[in-house]
């Protein structure tokens, strides 16, 4: 039971980091975040099921056009929905991008339609045998695909010249600019690359989960708690957290029943908090006067 359960955890967990890497990136480039990436994660899901099912597309060919549509709707929200806002110094993308969330998950209510829908896929439909309890292949998948991203991320950030551009775009925008970086192309990029993860995440979670317009509110929420405890400094930490979240929460559902799940998984967000506000894996910015 408990290796099931720990499985089970870093499954959904991978999902969390997922969507919080781009909570992370977007908040290390440009001090704004997508509220809205519980709808792109919804919207990845639903554009993979269409494409792939519904019209009949080969998931080889699905799966790599909804990561590009998700990326540009990621160009599309900076450019129109936190840009004009950020410009002017002030904080009402935070606004804009919940309500453009709630835009979306209607707009998919009314073209979609509100019904839970199954997507069959071979990943998830024939348990395998590991120490003796079951468990199918895509729970396998999700933790490496997450795990391998987050090190990627890392790895970007830390030890390439775009990392350095990156950096010095969230640091001093004014100076980086002075010295030939593209802040506002970063900005942008950043935004792209995040509603990418998201939408990366709702094909994954999509034929354990099923697929509904509402799939992705909670998993936002929670992916946006997950970010605050890994610390929004660091990359790795958060994919770490969210993984240690998901084992947390289905410890809880299995050992003392599923109504437990989200008591449970927010108690420890509120623990964690107080005692490390900056979170496990974060770090104190140190301001100049």
């Amino acid at each position: 039971m408990w290796p099931q359960l720990i499985l089970s955890g870093m499954a959904i967990g991978s999902m969390y980091g997922l969507v919080a890497l781009g909570f992370q990136m977007t908040y290390a480039v440009s001090n704004t975040m997508n509220f809205s990436q519980g709808a792109v994660v919804m919207v990845g899901a639903v554009l993979c099921y269409c494409l792939n099912i519904t019209w009949g597309l080969s998931a080889i060919a699905a799966v790599p056009i909804t990561l590009i549509l998700c990326a540009a709707l990621g160009l599309l929200i900076e450019r129109w929905i936190v840009r004009p806002f950020a410009r002017n110094g002030s904080q009402s993308w935070l606004l804009s991008t919940i309500a453009l969330g709630i835009i979306a998950e209607n707009l998919v209510m009314l073209t979609f339609g509100k019904e839970v829908r199954g997507y069959p896929s071979p990943l998830a439909e024939t348990p395998v045998s590991i120490l003796n309890f079951g468990v199918y292949p895509l729970e396998l998948v999700i933790p490496v695909v997450g795990l391998s991203t987050a090190l990627a991320l890392r790895l970007l950030f830390t030890r390439t010249l775009w990392g350095k551009a990156f950096q010095a775009a969230s640091e001093n925008p004014d100076t980086a600019r002075l010295l030939g970086v593209p802040v506002t192309w970063l900005i942008a990029l950043s935004f792209s690359l995040s509603t990418a993860l998201a939408g990366l995440a709702g094909m994954l979670i999509a034929p354990i989960a099923n697929v509904s317009a509402t799939m992705g509110t909670l998993l936002g929420v929670k992916a946006f708690a997950t970010a605050m405890i890994g610390g929004l400094s660091n990359p790795w930490g958060v994919m770490l957290a969210g993984v240690l979240y998901g084992v947390v929460e289905s410890v809880a559902a299995g050992t003392l029943g599923g109504s437990y799940r989200e008591i449970v998984g927010f108690i420890v967000v509120i623990v964690v908090l107080s005692v490390r506000p900056n979170g496990l894996f974060g770090r104190s910015q140190v301001k100049k006067v």
